[in-house]
């Protein structure tokens, strides 16, 4: 326990011998002991990433999708065709005018009647007397029958003719002209115009960098002191020497781009460019029309059917006779010398004849004499002819090809920058002699204290040598990789290291 309160007596004394005498703890507490102690640098480990491939973006290659579609090919267009549709005839029975009505007059003779009158013989004259009148005889012509007329018939005259009776009437009929095809050839699509992507690898250099990994600093390092040391452990007269650490430095190689060809584009691990790639042509055969259906009229002859029959040639008429009036021969006087003197009535005389005259005057009716007919059978149209269009209905045929479903297409993929991580330690703080730390004091020291710190370096991987209640040198030097391991102060039985140890003080 002596040895442990000189060597930290003596430790005490070399720290105090590189200060100044003038240099003591603030605010110390009476009671308590302190020491100016080595403060190891204070170091942290950082962990860091080192770049060693830049981030960078590549072009992937979308490939085309097809899909396979059966077209229908027109392989014969649709087209009309006009078919004859036939006349419907049917049998009617009916009367054709054999001899047409014509009229007659038929003479109808006059009436007679006898009529008694007084037919003036001698007119009313007058004479004077006393000269008579000188008469003389005379012969004349007296009419005893009025002239008259009367209608003569004329028959008509009739002759024989021949006609043709239409028996059929002209009609016409539409004859189809079938379409004419040709065959010809033409080419299609098998497979759309694409692109695709070439790509020629990226070229690289590889460049050679050195890191830092840990910063140059500076350390206590214990050497050998003087030979006059008063200790019989050569431990005990160590000196402690500041010495400059240089800094660790770390060799990494990486590659860098060089960059592309021309008319090539950086995509990442590789460089890509866009080839366009042609269409894919196939011939097929079909056919077509070259001249379309027709129809084309045809004029059907009229049928007739030869007739004989009488007509009128001069159709009947009368003829007016003069009847010639009829005379008889009278003798009569008549005045020769008419009377004078004196005039006196004589008064007239007058014969009873008897005479035919004309009751009801000859006249002709109008006889009608009716047409002759005479049936006969002939066909007429009951249905006209005519046409119907049918529709030919297109040909097709199934042909099978593949189609552009969605074209081809890249995408860019980024690529991450390739990142080494290094683990460094880095100088937080710098040690020294520079900070007052309070320590146990001499007399707290117990075998139970340096046996709780052999047992706390023991559990905690230290070799502190055997549990003897000692502070020996294998219990030292495991005290003090401790302190170095853990950044605490060096040399001394500080509190800052009894609590890391979770010892009770």
């Amino acid at each position: 326990m002596k040895r442990l309160n000189l060597v930290l007596a003596i430790a005490c004394l070399l720290v105090a011998s590189l200060v100044s005498a003038q240099d003591v703890p603030p605010n110390a507490d009476p009671g308590k002991c302190y020491a100016k102690c080595l403060i190891p640098d204070e170091y942290e480990t950082v962990t860091e990433q080192v770049l060693v491939r830049p981030a960078s973006s590549r072009v992937e290659v979308v490939p085309a999708v097809y899909e396979t579609v059966s077209d229908q090919v027109l392989s014969k267009a649709e087209s009309s065709r006009l078919i004859a549709v036939p006349a419907e005839y049917e049998t009617v029975t009916e009367q054709v005018m054999a001899k047409a009505e014509s009229k007659r007059l038929i003479a109808v003779p006059a009436e007679y009647e006898t009529v008694t009158e007084q037919v003036m013989v001698k007119p009313e004259t007058k004479r004077l007397i006393p000269v008579p009148a000188t008469y003389e005889t005379v012969t004349e012509q007296v009419m005893a029958k009025a002239e008259s007329k009367r209608l003569i018939a004329v028959p008509a005259e009739y002759e024989t003719v021949t006609e043709q009776v239409l028996v059929k009437p002209e009609s016409k009929r539409l004859i189809t002209v079938p379409a004419e095809y040709e065959t010809m050839s033409e080419q299609y699509v098998v497979k759309e115009a694409s692109t695709r992507i070439e790509r020629v690898p990226a070229k690289y250099t590889t460049e050679t960098e050195t890191i830092e990994v840990k910063p140059a600093s500076t350390k206590w390092v214990k050497r050998p002191g003087d030979r006059n040391c008063l200790s019989d452990d050569p431990n005990d007269c160590l000196v402690w020497c500041l010495v400059e650490v240089p800094a660790e430095f770390k060799t990494v190689t990486k590659q860098v781009r060089m960059g592309c060809d021309s008319g090539y584009t950086d995509n990442g691990d590789d460089c890509i460019k866009t080839v366009d790639v042609p269409a894919q042509y196939g011939t097929r055969t079909k056919r077509v029309v070259k001249t379309p259906a027709t129809t084309r009229e045809e004029v059907i002859p009229a049928e007739y059917s030869t007739v004989t029959r009488r007509v009128v040639k001069t159709p009947a008429t009368s003829r007016e006779e003069v009847i010639p009036a009829e005379y008889t021969t009278i003798t009569k006087q008549v005045i020769k010398t008419p009377a004078t003197t004196r005039e006196e009535v004589i008064p007239a005389e007058y014969k009873t004849v008897t005479r035919r005259v004309v009751k009801t005057p000859a006249s002709t009716r109008e006889e009608v004499i009716p047409a002759e007919y005479k049936t006969i059978t002939k066909r007429i149209v009951k249905t006209p002819a005519s046409t119907r269009q049918e529709a030919i209905p297109a040909e097709y045929s199934t042909e099978t090809r593949q189609v552009l479903k969605s074209p081809a297409s890249t995408r860019t993929i980024d690529i991450p920058a390739e990142y080494s991580t290094i683990t460094k330690r880095r100088l937080v703080k710098p040690g020294g002699f520079t900070e007052w730390r309070e320590v146990l004091c001499g007399n707290k020291v117990t075998s139970y204290t340096v046996r709780q710190i052999q047992a706390a370096l023991t559990q905690r991987g230290y070799d502190a040598g055997p549990s003897d209640n000692i502070m020996g040198t294998r219990t030292k030097a495991a005290l003090t990789k401790f302190q170095k391991d853990n950044g605490l102060p060096v040399g001394q039985l500080d509190y800052e290291t009894l609590k890391a140890l979770g010892i009770q003080y």
